[in-house]
């Protein structure tokens, strides 16, 4: 991933935030030199460097029969800024661009259909996103029919070996120019500009701060 230094974030709490606000990733495996995609639902773990994230394929999903080398995106938000925005918009002939936050997780996959292991991550993954949605569905393990619909799915593991992190979030403007698009992000409101206005202002308050200036 193309990551200009200014934008380089290095504290894995923040992947922490990325995936807790949105843990739903893209997967990316190579057969026979093409790509093959998948966009999942995922279950994170990481105890100091060590990152393992779980989840499970369709079992016609070609990509279920892929193991070995993989990258997983996880999106964060993003926003349009508009050049109207910088107090240096004419002077520095400034022009539009997109803010955002992603972490690309470069790893290895490891698939599995034993029951157990399916099972688990079904009732994991239920539990947190029925927590979510402020609903109780539950995966029953003694059910007879809910343990034969694990017969329709692969379960995987992917142990991450690198994290990349980028934070595109202005740290190369002048502190008035992030101060004018934080705050017209602010008044747009919506999930994404609010979310990316908070960024921009954390990294700022860091620059005020003398702490990762650029």
């Amino acid at each position: 991933m193309y990551t200009p230094r200014a934008f380089v974030e290095t504290d894995l709490a923040e992947l922490d935030r990325l995936i807790a606000r949105d843990s739903f990733v893209t997967l990316v495996t190579v057969a026979d030199g093409v790509p093959v995609v998948s966009h999942l639902p995922v279950l994170y773990a990481r105890d100091g460097d060590r990152i393992v994230i779980e989840g499970h394929w369709a079992k016609p999903n070609p990509q279920a029969r892929h193991a070995g080398p993989a990258l997983l995106i996880v999106h964060g938000p993003h926003a349009y800024l508009s050049p109207g925005w910088y107090a240096d918009k004419e002077e520095a002939a400034r022009v539009p661009t997109w803010n955002y936050a992603v972490a690309h997780l470069h790893g290895v996959l490891e698939t599995t259909e034993d029951t157990g292991m399916l099972a688990s991550i079904v009732d994991r993954l239920s539990q947190v996103n029925e927590a979510h949605a402020g609903n109780d569905w539950r995966f029953e393990h003694d059910r007879d029919d809910h343990v034969r619909q694990l017969r329709g799915i692969i379960g995987f593991r992917f142990d991450v070996e690198r994290v990349e992190l980028k934070f595109k979030l202005s740290q190369n403007h002048p502190v008035a120019n992030v101060d004018g698009a934080a705050s017209a992000l602010q008044r747009l409101g919506g999930e994404n500009n609010l979310a990316v206005s908070d960024l921009m202002r954390e990294r700022l308050a860091r620059r005020k701060d003398g702490v990762g200036a650029t």
